[in-house]
């Protein structure tokens, strides 16, 4: 048993998947590019999100990983098909991860790789890909380096150490790619498809914003384009007329949906590929779609008008549930002790937990 006096060295995941506080300035080597997993010349076109925790599926815990990735695969032209939630339970994560990854190009999980006894996502999808666990020295070292300022470092006992090293224990085959120099979590790849991620949304954003740079993407021309139109007519005036639209351009790989906001109007999202019209200088378009000129006969037919990402947004957030303080206040300590800056300054990350775009 254990010392229950003593310091307990797993008692935060957050604390201990952290990057270095402020007065501490540690780096590290990021890893080479690895060589293409999907075969020279292909890309990523589909994609899937596995979201692994019982604090999920029981309320406690709100996940907005799934929510950044869906919006980090259309921004890069991949095709979200699916997103699960399942429970830190070892049939379920082998049967899904099996399943995804068997029918998609790009997976993802979420969660489940902390120190304690209900984080089993490594072990869970080793036995799901015929691999032993191992420990990964490199990972244990940054693991180290990072903590080293931690008061409680040097009264760890045996139980608390190997708990600690728990979350360095990976899948013997696997990649690790270390995606920033001031993160010591990697990135864990199995199977050339499936990405094993932290559930902390700071780190869950930044490590999946880093990784870009290891993916094969689709190429620019091949990312769509979304355009939305607002309208203050009632959604089942305009119904008629958007049904027949999607019939008419569906053909072409446009997507029209209708996403209603509550006593104000209805945005109609138009979603394709970006071709410019013959007046912008393009004359091989023949057979296809300009997508701005379809939005602005939807403006004429709806009375509408379209609107910027920016006016979307504000909309948005005009008519969002407001947040709840107690989960703002644990997100906004997880990402200040996960290192990503406070929105205002940050780029990359807007509130916490959500991307500006």
């Amino acid at each position: 048993m254990s010392n229950p006096s003593a310091p307990m060295a797993a008692s935060s995941t957050v604390a201990e998947m952290s990057t270095a506080p402020p007065h501490t300035k540690v780096t590290f080597p990021v890893s080479p590019v690895p060589k293409n997993p999907l075969g020279e010349g292909a890309y990523i076109r589909t994609a899937a999100a596995l979201i692994i925790g019982d604090e999920i599926l029981n309320g406690k815990t709100l996940d907005r990983n799934s929510h950044h990735f869906a919006q980090y695969c259309f921004e890069h032209g991949i095709n979200l098909k699916r997103i699960e939630v399942i429970a830190d339970n070892e049939e379920e994560i082998i049967e899904a991860s099996r399943r995804l990854v068997d029918k998609y190009d790009f997976v993802v999980t979420s969660g489940g790789i902390g120190p304690t006894h209900d984080d089993i996502t490594y072990e869970s999808l080793g036995k799901a890909f015929g691999q032993k666990l191992v420990h990964h020295d490199e990972t244990i070292l940054r693991l180290n380096e990072m903590s080293k300022h931690r008061s409680w470092v040097g009264t760890q006992n045996a139980e608390q150490l190997a708990a600690t090293h728990r979350m360095a224990l990976f899948p013997e085959k696997a990649e690790v790619i270390f995606v920033a120099e001031d993160i010591w979590v990697p990135v864990v790849r199995l199977a050339g498809k499936l990405c094993i991620f932290p559930g902390i949304p700071a780190l869950f954003q930044k490590m999946l914003h880093n990784l870009t740079f290891f993916l094969p993407l689709p190429p620019k021309n091949e990312r769509p384009l979304r355009i939305q139109i607002f309208t203050e007519r009632p959604e089942s005036i305009i119904a008629p007329y958007l049904t027949s639209l999607q019939e008419q351009l569906k053909p072409h790989g446009i997507q029209v949906g209708s996403y209603p906001v509550l006593y104000k109007g209805v945005y109609v999202s138009l979603i394709g590929r970006d071709f410019q019209p013959k007046d912008a200088g393009n004359d091989n378009i023949e057979g296809k779609v300009c997508l701005i000129e379809v939005a602005r006969e939807v403006e004429l037919e709806i009375g509408g008008k379209i609107a910027s990402e920016e006016e979307v947004a504000a909309q948005k957030s005009r008519s969002a549930t407001p947040e709840i303080p107690e989960m703002a206040a644990v997100e906004k300590k997880e990402a200040v002790i996960a290192g990503v800056e406070p929105p205002e300054t940050n780029t990359a990350i807007g509130h916490w937990g959500k991307a500006k775009y």
